[in-house]
């Protein structure tokens, strides 16, 4: 069985999915019929709906501002006298609706939560209260968890004795509530392993070519020194970007800028050995990819290409427009290399610095954009290597 199968954060997605799939199908039906809906399917997409506005917040993560959004539909869900959100400290988030007095009976109870991890239930009899106008009759506070932990919970403060349908209510509400929580934990998961894979590239940088640049800029100070200030400008550039603080992803317009001050390193290095070749279509420059997905593949194009062949060579790097796409290539007509050890060596190549970053980038445009945009490389031994990148143009959540 595939391990998706098994996460329950996906399969709380794949829940809502389902629900939304319902919806339609309903309208769809309703439509053929070209009649009003029945009581039934009103309530359904009045659910729908109302599930679909808390969810945006929701998926930020457990805050005060997210559950101050979210609160109020939720309460609409369940339609009691007030609901709370509280965090792992028991006190309240939001509250929505009356009888806010109570909420240090809250607290009592979803620190009784968070310690058994269990529902609680609290009767009128069970709560202190000095109003006689309050409609309060009863509290019912649910865990809200992740990844298996009780992060929070959820307290629905009814007007009516807690029964079976109440109970069973919040408890269903909660489990959303937690779905949601879940996939923004996910997501933050993602995030965090995407920017400690940035600084294992940034890490992996060749020293090599740091320590040849640097040579390449000392051996011009005295026979031409305007060309070593601006080769040291360059790699000033090159580095400055190649460890800023900014997002996960640039433009590919970015990314060339930062080759090109690679390319002008490493061809002050080599000479005429060394032949680059550029054709960028205008209309691609725009487009978002996760930073430093190029100077790898051209780093290694120059590192495991030409270096080894002793007449030097030529890298080509072209972008096109391919409809809803952009494919990028990058190839060189180097030594090449063997495709089975290739992809043995890729899988130590965070422990050994073979091929600069391949794995590395692989792993990032599948993680962006899917199982499908991965790296495909086209090599042998003697005839050189092409790696070939496609770029969705656009993608949801993808942006500089």
């Amino acid at each position: 069985m595939p391990s998706w199968l098994t996460d329950p954060r996906l399969l709380a997605a794949l829940a809502v999915v389902v629900a939304l799939v319902v919806a339609v199908l309903v309208y769809r039906r309703v439509k053929r019929r070209n009649e009003f809906a029945s009581p039934l399917e009103r309530a359904t997409f009045s659910t729908l709906h109302t599930v679909s506005l808390a969810a945006p917040a929701l998926r930020e993560g457990l805050s005060e501002s997210s559950a101050q959004f979210a609160v109020p539909y939720l309460r609409t869900l369940l339609d009691t006298e007030a609901l709370s959100m509280t965090g792992s400290d028991c006190v309240p988030l939001a509250w929505d609706g009356e009888a806010e007095h109570h909420s240090l009976d809250v607290r009592q109870y979803a620190e009784k939560v968070m310690r058994t991890g269990r529902q609680q239930v609290a009767s009128r009899k069970d709560i202190e209260c000095g109003s006689q106008d309050c409609p309060v009759r009863g509290i019912v506070v649910v865990p809200l968890e992740v990844d298996g932990n009780v992060a929070g919970t959820l307290a629905a403060v009814s007007a009516d004795t807690p029964g079976p349908v109440l109970l069973r209510a919040s408890a269903e509400v909660a489990r959303y509530v937690s779905s949601q929580l879940e996939l923004a934990d996910l997501d933050e998961s993602r995030a965090r392993l995407n920017r400690a894979e940035v600084r294992a590239l940034r890490a992996q940088i060749s020293p090599h070519f740091i320590y040849n640049a640097l040579n390449t800029v000392a051996s011009f100070i005295r026979t031409d020194p305007e060309r070593a200030r601006e080769l040291l400008m360059e790699f000033a550039d090159f580095t400055r970007y190649s460890f800023r603080q900014a997002g996960e992803y640039t433009t590919l317009a970015d990314e060339l800028k930062n080759i090109d001050r690679y390319l002008a390193l490493e061809h002050a290095r080599f000479g005429s050995r060394l032949t680059v070749k550029v054709q960028v279509a205008p209309e691609v420059l725009s487009v978002v990819l996760p930073f430093l997905a190029l100077q790898p593949l051209v780093e290694n194009a120059v590192r495991h290409g030409l270096s080894g062949k002793p007449g030097g060579g030529t890298v080509s790097l072209t972008a096109e427009d391919s409809g809803s796409e952009c494919t990028i290539i990058v190839e060189d007509d180097g030594v090449g290399m063997d495709p089975k050890a290739l992809k043995e060596e890729n899988r130590d190549a965070h422990l050994s610095g073979a091929h600069v970053g391949l794995g590395n980038v692989d792993d990032r445009m599948r993680s962006a954009f899917g199982p499908d945009y991965g790296l495909v490389v086209e090599t042998e031994r003697g005839a050189g290597t092409k790696i070939i990148l496609r770029v969705p143009k656009f993608r949801a959540g993808v942006r500089v």
